[in-house]
């Protein structure tokens, strides 16, 4: 279990009060500043200065009860959604145990990151349900969390089916993830979960995507899809299966990525009739694409991914022994992987980009996801890196950050609350040193190194200050500090005899 809040945390206030701020809202807008923003307990009661968006000016006293952070020079954006999270899995196991909580949380802040959707509560229902009611007390150092459910494959039947998700439901689930079923199955399933007002996620996978591709889950009424699988099937022109070599084992994690890796060549071409058709049908049905690009980031460049160098210092050892080839562990496929390997990843991600900038353009949903702990993707350095890729996309970085923030928070339902920096709304805050639209880098927890002109030496930016969720202060330095203790204790414990 997650201790409770230590001095990493203050608040809420009374009053809080951001002062001199350069304000990027999330909602597309440009930044401006320099603002105030006023917080009182968890909500944002006003945004002051910044030209003709605040003409009414500021105050110099704000009162002996207020908690005021100079922010002159920082940039504030609203606090992060992470779409796609796992708080833990059983293939970071050691000696029996999961994946330490505190660990993750932790991480998730430092980078910015005050609302996650864990898809699938591998850690179990009951326990992640806890954790989510912990940290909404306020408890806990962790951010917000909106529960997915893994629906089981196997039922006997679409009441059964229904059944099931009524049942997660009045234990506290706040959504359903599919991996594939019967059709009939899923189209139960999700039936009943949109009319107890619960959310649905898919990974397509490819034993059951001949049956049930995108468009299919899609006119369903599902609500996002995850990374990319049954996206290129739906585009099929001139076959019905992916070109599978025949000596193929889906069992065989090699041959799975290796083969995903050359899907995307088999669809319609870019442009097309039927890829224009695909697009503006998801558009229509009000779609969510949740594309992770991160997670599947090795497959083109393993040995980046290997050698990132946050691994010395915040990788967790049984985390980095699940990253290693095993064919028993999901993830862990680099058995043999080959430069021919890694050019049809490097072709793949061209395709796929293309699609999903092309989602975005034609005014598609598009939001950011990490699916860290496999892959050698680490939490919170991840979802940065995601930001990073979709800029690569195509993505104007404004763009890449609506997709963080508000696209996030519709997705979720959440928008009211979360999402913007607006009155009214929670106050879910991240205050940067640097200027993230000019450089994600800087969102690193190891900062960004560079050459200093005047000296001549290379030295790291400082990236990230604080985070604030619901009006708590949380300190980006003891966050990263206390997480550098927690890996360097279990290195120790494991190095005793």
């Amino acid at each position: 279990m997650a201790p409770p809040r230590g001095d990493e945390s203050e608040g809420p206030f009374a009053r809080l009060v951001i002062e001199n701020a350069t304000l990027v809202d999330g909602t597309g807008a440009p930044p401006r500043g320099p603002v105030s923003i006023v917080i009182e307990g968890d909500r944002i009661v006003d945004i002051r200065g910044g030209g003709t968006a605040g003409i009414h000016g500021g105050e110099e006293g704000w009162g002996g009860d207020t908690r005021v952070i100079d922010a002159g020079g920082h940039y504030v954006l609203p606090g992060f959604v992470d779409a796609h999270a796992h708080l833990g899995t059983p293939s970071h196991a050691a000696a029996g145990s999961l994946t330490d909580p505190e660990y993750v949380f932790k991480l998730w802040l430092a980078h910015g990151i005050t609302t996650v959707r864990d898809v699938g509560a591998m850690m179990g229902l009951g326990w992640t349900l806890e954790h989510k009611a912990r940290s909404a007390r306020g408890e806990i150092t962790a951010p917000r969390m909106v529960v997915h459910s893994m629906f089981p494959e196997a039922m006997d039947s679409p009441a059964e089916a229904r059944a099931w998700v009524r049942s997660v439901r009045k234990r506290g689930a706040d959504g359903v993830k599919f991996l594939g079923a019967a059709p009939e199955l899923i189209e139960a399933a999700m039936v009943e979960a949109q009319d107890l007002g619960m959310k649905t996620a898919y990974h397509h996978a490819q034993l059951s995507v001949t049956r049930i591709n995108v468009l299919d889950s899609a006119r369903m009424g599902l609500d996002s899809m995850e990374h990319w699988y049954g996206l290129p099937e739906a585009m099929f022109d001139d076959r019905r299966i992916q070109d599978y070599p025949l000596d193929y084992n889906y069992s065989n994690e090699q041959h799975r990525f290796g083969e995903a890796g050359r899907l995307w060549r088999q669809a319609a071409a870019p442009g097309s009739e039927r890829w224009r058709a695909t697009i503006e049908e998801l558009v229509e049905l009000d779609f969510t694409i949740d594309p992770t690009f991160t997670i599947y980031e090795a497959s083109r460049d393993v040995m980046r991914a290997r050698t990132a160098e946050w691994h010395a210092d915040y990788s967790m050892p049984y985390i980095m022994r699940a990253f290693e080839p095993n064919p028993k562990v999901h993830g862990s496929f680099f058995f043999d992987w080959s430069t021919a390997d890694e050019v049809a990843w490097k072709r793949n991600y061209r395709l796929w980009m293309q699609f999903v900038n092309d989602y975005k353009n034609a005014g598609g949903r598009v939001t950011v996801g990490s699916d860290a702990g496999f892959i050698y993707k680490l939490y919170g350095f991840a979802y940065v890196r995601e930001l990073e890729l979709l800029q690569e996309a195509g993505f104007h970085p404004l763009e890449v950050l609506t997709s963080a923030t508000l696209n996030g928070a519709e997705l979720l339902g959440m928008d009211g609350d979360i999402g913007s920096v607006e009155i009214g709304k929670k106050a879910d805050l991240v205050i940067v040193r640097e200027n993230p639209v000019a450089n994600f880098k800087v969102l690193y927890g190891t900062g960004h190194l560079r050459l200093d002109p005047e000296t001549g030496e290379l030295g790291r930016t400082e990236g990230i200050r604080y985070v604030v969720r619901d009006g708590i202060v949380f300190d980006k330095d003891k966050l990263l500090a206390d997480v550098r203790e927690l890996v360097a204790k279990e290195k120790a414990a494991e190095t005793k005899p």
